[in-house]
């Protein structure tokens, strides 16, 4: 990832950290819960915005980049929640390999109709 080490003073943005959970159903079948882990400081950026279609209608998906302090604990397939928000954690590395921030791609999507 192309982030920069952050200055603390810079991570402003209070996030939700949630874990994804599959829990069967009694009819069969499982469904995705995402459970809340943590509520951290983060810095969230907006990189770019595109728009499609999916389904019946149109979709926008936007990219953002997360950084917060180093945990272990965040992988793909996790959410963050920012400002009511749903970000998609696509990927969580490293920083700069000293275990000190942890530097998250997420995708947000909204369908417009």
């Amino acid at each position: 990832m192309s982030e920069a080490r952050p200055p603390i003073g810079t991570m402003t943005d209070r996030v939700t950290l949630r874990r994804r959970e599959m829990v069967s159903q009694p009819e069969g079948g499982h469904v995705a819960l995402f459970v809340p882990l943590a509520s951290v400081w983060a810095r969230v950026r907006s990189l770019r915005g595109r728009q499609g279609t999916s389904a019946d209608g149109r979709a926008v998906e936007i990219s953002h980049a997360v950084v917060l302090r180093f945990r272990s604990d965040i992988a793909p397939g996790d959410r963050i929640l920012y400002r009511g928000r749903a970000l998609d954690v696509v990927s969580a590395a490293d920083l700069d390999g000293r275990r000190a921030f942890l530097s998250c791609a997420c995708s947000e999507t909204s369908f417009t109709g």
